[in-house]
């Protein structure tokens, strides 16, 4: 068994990957992926639950998220691999944990591929209507399982542009919805402050389920630790990338939050149907300008097919280059680990023809298991930095380019906060019912882990 008690402890060879991201394209992941369409279109059912205090659930769940990058961005500056918290988490506990973080990881982002790929079609047969959904699905997969099997660089070309859409997008919408509550954008007059008068309509549980929704949003923002380990200079791009999550989601997810509950009644029907930042854009009558966001939500919904196939098959290369999978998926052609890439592609259709052939029990069932995976994932991140942190102060100082705020103080605060939402899980009806789903696959997956790591002892 390798040893966890040195920083040194062992990790997957990256360097049969390729290094074929720049930094340009590690800084618009960065930039892009804090844009997800978790944001534009989860955000809806928040603010129809919480009202004007969504914009405190963001700005409570952001904290939270700020401090779990930075503890993830001290440890993948240390330690650059495709492995992420994975990695970290097997160096740090022991490699049952880099196997339950690993595992659990990938099923929730090769999940994630068939869901995004199910909204984007949606949103295609709702321009072409007639059109088979299964077809666009389809399409998507064939597209990005392509690009990703072709090279790193066909992947960091695609989210450049994919993010650069969706950063513009975004900026434009906070810089008309500033102008017209300001009542300076021609045609339009400052909104009714009665939008914000009532701020909790639905009491504390409001708020609770705004939290919760928030929370699940910023899922993705790992992504750029995965990537940089095939960065041209993966220390310095994820050092960067850190340093600038919190002036990203203070904007991109706060900022726009505050925008939308001022322009359009927390309570109209507009906000979960189509979507918040289209009922924002028609509150204010610039024509073309929903259905334009429209292209924008199907912009981030291809976005996060494309990073969720890099990220997956990256996670499950590294889990196998540490002995903690079947080794086929492990090999590399060209850079790229082609065996990961069509699994996992595999699995994310599969997810989609589930959710046609099973939609009320397996889908669902399925969909309840990852449903608190991030929050899982959260929890090995603070842990791994509370261990890792004095082993790299005693053993390798240098390597701390990047250091956690306030150490130990916030690292338990985070700590703190993560139990605290698996508190507010446990309160709410739906989300039980996930916490129970992802908890009993954590322990299976923690159990088969450690079976493992005991055969390999006891062989060694």
């Amino acid at each position: 068994m390798p040893s966890t008690t040195s920083v040194e402890a062992s990790q997957e060879p990256d360097v049969s990957l390729s290094h074929g991201l720049k930094q340009r394209h590690l800084s618009m992941i960065a930039l892009g992926g804090v844009i997800g369409a978790g944001l534009f279109v989860g955000s809806g059912a928040g603010i129809a639950a919480a009202g004007p205090s969504i914009v405190v659930a963001y700005v409570l769940s952001g904290l939270l998220v700020m401090l779990v990058m930075r503890m993830l961005g001290e440890m993948s500056a240390a330690y650059p691999s495709s492995g992420s918290f994975s990695a970290h988490a097997e160096r740090a506990i022991g490699p049952w944990a880099g196997f339950t973080a690993g595992w659990s990881f990938w099923i929730l982002l090769c999940t994630a591929v068939g869901l995004e790929g199910i909204g984007a079609a949606k949103i295609v047969t709702g321009w072409l209507p007639g059109t088979p959904e299964w077809a666009w699905v389809a399409l998507f997969m064939v597209v990005f399982c392509a690009t990703n099997l072709a090279s790193v660089k066909n992947f960091g070309e695609f989210e450049f542009w994919f993010a650069a859409l969706k950063v513009g997008a975004i900026s434009l919408f906070l810089v008309l919805g500033v102008l017209a509550i300001t009542g300076v954008l021609p045609g339009t007059d400052s909104p009714d402050a009665s939008n914000l008068s009532d701020f909790l309509p639905n009491g504390s549980e409001g708020l609770v389920i705004g939290i919760l929704a928030s929370v699940f949003a910023y899922g993705g923002l790992e992504t750029v630790t995965i990537a940089a380990a095939e960065s041209e200079n993966p220390v310095k791009g994820v050092a960067s990338a850190v340093r600038t999550a919190m002036w990203r989601i203070a904007l991109f997810y706060i900022g726009s939050m505050a925008v939308i509950v001022a322009l359009v009644p927390w309570d109209s029907a507009a906000v979960v149907e189509k979507g918040p930042y289209v009922a924002a854009l028609d509150s204010l009558g610039i024509p073309g300008a929903g259905r334009l966001m429209n292209v924008v939500v199907l912009v981030a919904l291809l976005s996060a097919m494309n990073a969720n196939i890099y990220g997956s098959s990256r996670i499950a290369y590294s889990l196998v280059a540490r002995g903690q999978g079947p080794k086929a998926l492990g090999r590399v052609s060209s850079g790229v680990p082609r065996i990961a890439v069509l699994v996992s592609c595999v699995f994310g259709f599969v997810c989609v023809l589930l959710s046609y052939w099973r939609p009320d029990d397996v889908f669902s069932w399925l969909l309840n298991m990852i449903g608190a995976v991030i929050l899982v994932v959260w929890g090995f991140i603070a842990v791994s930095q509370l261990r890792l942190r004095g082993r790299l102060e005693r053993e390798a100082p240098e390597r701390l380019t990047v250091r956690m705020w306030a150490f130990p103080v916030l690292t338990w605060v985070a700590m703190a906060g993560m139990v605290a939402i698996f508190v507010l899980m446990a309160r709410e009806a739906d989300t039980r019912v996930q916490l129970y789903f992802t908890g009993g696959m954590t322990l299976f997956l923690a159990a088969v882990g450690y079976t493992w790591q005991r055969r390999r002892a006891t062989a060694s």
